[in-house]
């Protein structure tokens, strides 16, 4: 049920509102969470769902087993979130204050007393909150995370993770044996029709085997091969022809190829965490280019958090729609200017890293914009008396919308009916 405004006013004397939280502020917490909640979780699955489909055909190309696929989608959630929560703290304030306008609510509390600055109370709680979650991602486990992801992504093309052979295709196994296989049953467990051809020096091994299968033994870098029902020629230099086995079960040691060990972290600087990257970027030593790298990412991930701060100005002034009128161009701004600073910082990010403007220069330049953009917009809002932020956008917009009604009409109008067959 929703809390009666007059329980949060009772305690007031004049137009003088308490900045401790009341009903009101609860009241907009709980409109608040339930946007932000849903953004999170459907940004969340619609981003990952997309990148499920490149992983699942990335791991069958490799040959490597399906549960490593979940695996790499973990390890993506961080960076899918360090966007997610800002978009989610800007739908959450965004929806909360567009129904309280829609409902008249915003309307009777102003006439209570209360300001847009007092109203702010609550998603200036949120931004804070979420602002110290965000720099934990973008400052911590997405660094981690993503080397992480790269390790997978390494294991899974030397065969670290037990690549398995492929149906129907000659595979490599060590830098002395081939090996192939017709079937596979049991979940790769049995493996039908095999042909294996073994060379060192000048001697040669081939063998054709109706099944068999992989055993390990205590030496981790040696498997068995246990083959059923087949035939094993053996040749080399002294025999005066090969020899000729016929088997009912043949146990044939395989050499497992040796696996490059995975780089350390940070070879690149989205793996280092925020002290690291503090550290090579005042380090004299380093070369300037990841000096310049360090910086540009420091500045880029420094302004993801603190645009949390900005996003509820924003959310407000662009929430109320304006009188008479329930449309959600607001909704849709918020989200375009966004995204646009979102990756204008990540240009600004590329031109730092290059050297060609000063990385300090080059991601606060589109903050400071978009600051200014977002506040003159909340003043307009909250201190101009009448002022509509997007009104005239509104009213260009509505025209354009019935021109184009007006237009279809015609065009449905014009087109001859179907003919009766």
């Amino acid at each position: 049920m929703r809390p009666k405004l007059g329980q949060g006013a009772t305690k007031l004397s004049g137009n003088k509102i308490p900045w401790r939280l009341t009903s009101v502020d609860r009241y907009i917490a709980r409109l608040i969470l339930l946007p932000l909640l849903s953004t999170l979780v459907i940004a969340a699955m619609l981003l990952v769902l997309d990148k499920m489909l490149r992983l699942f055909d990335f791991v069958v190309s490799e040959g490597g087993p399906v549960n490593v696929v979940w695996k790499m989608l973990a390890n993506m959630l961080p960076e899918y979130l360090s966007l997610g929560v800002p978009i989610g703290l800007l739908l959450g304030v965004l929806m909360a204050f567009r129904k309280l306008a829609l409902n008249s609510e915003l309307d009777a509390l102003l006439a209570a007393g209360f300001s847009y600055t007092r109203l702010l109370l609550v998603p200036m709680l949120f931004a804070v909150a979420l602002a110290v979650v965000n720099f934990g991602i973008v400052g911590f486990a997405q660094p981690l995370s993503r080397y992480a992801y790269e390790g997978l992504r390494f294991e899974l093309r030397s065969g670290a993770l037990g690549a398995s052979i492929k149906v129907g295709e000659f595979a490599r196994l060590g830098k002395r044996m081939t090996f192939r296989v017709e079937e596979s049953r049991d979940n790769g467990r049995r493996l039908i029709g095999i042909f294996l051809r073994a060379a060192e020096g000048d001697k040669t091994l081939a063998v054709t085997a109706e099944e068999g299968q992989f055993f390990a033994t205590d030496d981790p870098d040696t498997i068995i091969l246990r083959l059923k029902n087949g035939t094993l020629v053996h040749n080399a230099p002294n025999y005066k022809e090969p020899r000729v086995l016929s088997f009912a079960a043949h146990d044939l040691p395989v050499e497992l190829p040796r696996i490059e060990a995975f780089r350390n972290r940070g070879g690149k600087d989205l793996e280092l965490t925020i002290p690291e990257l503090v550290r090579v970027g005042v380090d004299p030593e380093q070369p300037v280019a990841t000096r310049l790298a360090s910086v540009a990412n420091f500045n880029f991930r420094l302004a993801e958090v603190v645009v949390m701060f900005v996003l509820p100005f924003l959310a407000v002034a662009l929430a109320v729609p304006p009188k008479r009128s329930s449309s959600g161009l607001g909704v849709f701004l918020a989200i375009v200017l966004v995204v646009t600073w979102h990756k204008a910082n990540e240009y600004a990010e590329q031109m730092g890293t290059l050297g060609r403007i000063d990385p300090w220069i080059a991601l606060w330049i589109p903050f400071f914009f978009f600051t200014a953009l977002s506040l003159w917009l909340y003043h307009i809002l909250a201190h101009v008396p009448g002022g509509q932020p997007i009104g005239a956008l509104d009213r260009v917009f509505g025209r354009l919308w019935d021109r184009a009604i007006k237009l279809l009409r015609g065009i449905l109008r014009m087109s001859p009916p179907a003919s009766a067959s």
